[in-house]
């Protein structure tokens, strides 16, 4: 880390910061933030070329590791070498993730329950412990202390919105994110999640194995269909859960512990009828039913 950029009053300048899943999507993004705010990143997926990509569209500090977070060895060899080359970690960013076995819970093999709960869940739980002997201390030597930041999603919310196990899975994820900000917070280690709504990413794709050039034009109809499905009429980047997980690894966010941060243009405040006024709700149904002629 240069002077110049130490001194340049961006947030996060001097710090340390691990991002999983930083290879696409709102992994990338974070990663980018961070990096372009003065923090020295440690990007870890299993896509190397994903990576690579990352690291030629930053105009920060990028350092990569081929990580597979479902072994807990290469979760903690990610750690141990963020913390030797730069002396601690003050970020964890747990992102990495899929969508998991696509199964209902009447016909999912306990293979594919088990790979989704390694995936999305086991992976955040030693994210967090290989990470927290690095952290330790953190709050005394850098302003702002140290921070954990775990991906759950708008599923952990209610069914209707992911596969099951994707839908435990992250529900799993914010109480954890609750139980580690109690463990935690003795060593001044705050623990947050963010809730991402419908997100422009290759997950979706991904999951349904759609590849080439069906995945661009799949990914734009993603898009547009997420323009209706909540208030905000737009579909949701990476860029807008970017922001989210910087906030709360922030000063900004130094009072805010043990709690998610939905980012889903308003996609789950209410039925589609409270927010869009060509919908007919319930109440203005029964009027017109009632309205309606006897016989």
């Amino acid at each position: 880390m240069s002077s110049d950029r130490a001194a340049s009053g961006a947030r996060f300048a001097g710090k340390t910061v691990v991002v999983t899943g930083a290879a696409s999507g709102i992994g990338r993004a974070t990663a980018l933030a961070f990096a372009g705010e003065g923090a020295v990143v440690y990007a870890a997926d299993i896509d190397a070329d994903g990576l690579a990509a990352t690291v030629a569209a930053s105009n920060g500090e990028i350092r990569t590791q081929i990580s597979d977070v479902t072994n807990t060895e290469d979760i903690r060899a990610l750690m141990d070498r963020a913390a030797a080359e730069t002396g601690g970690i003050d970020v964890v960013f747990n992102n990495a993730g899929a969508g998991g076995d696509r199964a209902p819970i009447d016909e999912i093999e306990p293979a594919g329950w088990d790979r989704t709960m390694d995936l999305l869940l086991r992976s955040v739980a030693f994210g967090i412990r290989y990470a927290v002997p690095h952290m330790k201390g953190r709050e005394s030597t850098r302003t702002g202390g140290a921070a954990i930041i775990n991906t759950s999603s708008v599923a952990a919310v209610g069914p209707g919105y992911s596969p099951s196990a994707y839908a435990v899975a992250k529900g799993g994820v914010l109480h954890l994110t609750k139980i580690a900000a109690a463990d935690l917070a003795r060593y001044g280690i705050r623990v947050a999640a963010v809730q991402p709504g419908f997100i422009n990413t290759n997950i979706f794709t991904r999951a349904l194995e759609i590849t080439g050039d069906a995945e661009t034009m799949a990914k734009a109809a993603i898009a547009q269909m997420s323009q209706m499905a909540q208030p905000v009429a737009r579909g949701g980047q990476p860029e807008d859960i970017a922001q989210a997980v910087l906030y709360l690894a922030s000063e900004a966010a130094g009072f805010v512990t043990g709690t998610s941060l939905i980012v889903d243009g308003g996609l789950t405040i209410g039925p589609r009828d409270s927010w869009d006024p060509n919908s007919p709700g319930l109440l203005e149904s029964l009027e017109q039913f009632a309205a309606q002629p006897a016989g």
